[in-house]
């Protein structure tokens, strides 16, 4: 620069010619105005050395929040609030874990507790609301906080949604008041499932523990996709790395792989799942139960089934693609198209959730299948939805009320940890905003809650379908006897008088709970 332009950039005492080459000139020179970088192995870039810039970077993004004072004080009441959020979540893993030993030892009365406690939970919940909101408002001074009124208003929003909320779940808990008795049998036996296989409750810990390597391995992948390619120099004399070639459409792979895998991965915690249920309900004599019925349906699903699970999560990723396409255009195009496409657009994506939704359930009941009969992936599909289709009303009697008992549970744990959240924050509505830290509690339990209770869920769907295998080839007689626990016959037995009595004169009930093996022998 200064032989071409003439200026003498550093001391006299230098020559231009020495300014790169003198020993001198770090004293004699300025200083560049850009930060002395050096190069991070692998991703063709160059990162400052002085950790001072990142410093200054930090310091700039604390004044950016700084200057948002709504984020200023949504942050500040989740700082202010931290040691009550962690102890509120961990409060909502041990309601969880007290959930599961409440299910495995007292499935009996579970049902029946449960439906009082969410009752008794939700008017509780809704009750403080209103409650804190008419102490508000009556508490009011003349000089209010811009805080305190937020929080008051917050209040109002969470007493109405609350109300709403509970309303709702009465209606529904009336009209299914007739069908949750028909759940204890089932919950039973579940609890004995995991009174056996204990290791089941850490099953979802595995999976995320698995999901998170390959999160970070895939974004590892797509630093690396993101800084290759050829070094092109540029008009204006940089260089720049340029893809060229089928590199260009490497990361339409790279996404396929992450859906894919990630279905992958699901699926092989429900293929381990099913088999270590299967092994549990197919032996006769519990005391001849391997000794880790997990790591035996592993080494299964490992030496087997691994095509078979990975069939079936690539036909959900064909189906997940493209919604997420259509998402994509619909969010991209909003406000710009017509009613018309909008509309289409939404059916659109609304089919194809809801296709994904069924091919899921599917899916599961074909990893159970297989794991059963040990037949490839399409045959399995086929046969879980013939037993499936045969026993309609027994899915939507058993399966789905045991499915809205367990949602029940997850309600229950995060109201009780919302209400503890409001209680504890209320002590702080005058100086900080606790609208985000109850929001991220709630979140929380609720995630807590699923990883526990979707366990037991899964369980209780391989049990229907072993059930259903069961009747339709035993029948009780010598050679044939059944496999199943004597409480879910019961519990059958007791589901078809009442179905019986419903469609009394020769409904189409009771036509549907005649015993499949009635069936075959005609």
């Amino acid at each position: 620069f200064s032989l071409s332009t003439g200026s003498t950039l550093c001391s006299y005492e230098l020559l231009p010619s020495e300014y790169t080459t003198d020993p001198r000139a770090a004293k004699l020179c300025p200083k560049y105005p850009v930060p002395e970088s050096a190069p991070i192995p692998f991703f063709h870039r160059c990162a400052p050395v002085n950790i001072s810039c990142y410093a200054k970077f930090a310091e700039a993004l604390i004044t950016f929040v700084s200057d948002s004072s709504v984020l200023h004080r949504l942050i500040s009441g989740v700082m202010t609030s931290k040691e009550i959020i962690m102890g509120l979540c961990l409060l909502s893993l041990v309601l969880s874990m007290i959930l599961m030993v409440i299910i495995r030892y007292i499935s009996r009365a579970l049902v029946w507790i449960l439906t009082i406690l969410v009752i008794l939970g939700s008017l509780g919940g809704t009750g403080v609301l209103w409650w804190l909101y008419a102490k508000g408002r009556m508490s009011a001074s003349a000089v209010e906080t811009q805080i305190a009124k937020e929080n008051l208003q917050a209040l109002l929003i969470y007493a109405i949604s609350a109300t709403v909320f509970t309303v709702i779940l009465f209606l529904i808990m009336l009209i299914m008041r007739k069908r949750v008795a028909l759940t204890i049998a089932l919950f039973h036996v579940a609890g004995k499932v995991f009174i056996h296989l204990p290791l089941l409750v850490f099953q979802p810990f595995w999976t995320f523990f698995v999901l998170i390597l390959f999160w970070t391995y895939w974004t590892t992948v797509l630093l690396f996709l993101g800084t290759t390619g050829n070094p092109v120099p540029n008009e204006e004399g940089f260089v720049e790395f340029q893809m060229v070639g089928p590199l260009k459409y490497m990361w339409w792979y790279h996404v396929v792989g992450l859906i894919w895998i990630s279905e992958f991965i699901l699926a092989c915690q429900q293929m381990t799942v099913a088999g270590a249920v299967v092994t549990y309900y197919f032996t006769r004599e519990k005391r001849n139960l391997p000794f880790t019925p997990i790591l035996a349906s592993v080494n299964r699903l490992v030496c087997y089934h691994l095509g078979t699970v990975a069939k079936g999560s690539f036909i959900i990723t064909l189906v997940k693609i493209p919604r997420m396409i259509l998402t994509y255009v619909h969010t991209q195009l909003k406000g710009k198209e017509n009613a018309c496409a909008r509309c289409m657009l939404k059916a659109c994506i609304c089919c194809l959730w809801c296709l994904e939704k069924c091919l899921t359930y599917l899916n599961q009941n074909a990893y159970t299948a297989t794991a059963i009969n040990s037949t490839n992936f399409c045959t399995s599909a086929k046969d879980a939805f013939v037993i499936l289709v045969e026993n309609a009303l027994r899915v939507a009697a058993i399966n789905t009320v045991g499915d809205f008992m367990l949602f029940l549970g997850k309600v229950l744990i995060v109201c009780s940890t919302g209400l503890a959240g409001i209680m504890l924050l209320n002590y702080q509505q005058d100086y900080t905003t606790w609208v985000l830290p109850l929001i991220i509690v709630c979140l929380f339990a609720f995630l807590v809650a699923h990883c526990f209770l979707s366990i037991y869920e899964m369980v209780v769907d391989v049990l229907f379908l072993c059930f259903a295998i069961d009747t339709k080839y035993n029948d009780g007689s010598p050679g044939r006897e059944f496999y199943m626990d004597k409480v879910l016959m019961e519990f059958v037995e007791n589901s078809r008088k009442s179905m019986r009595e419903a469609g009394r004169g020769g409904g189409a009930e009771g036509r549907e709970l005649k015993p499949m093996v009635g069936a075959d022998e005609e």
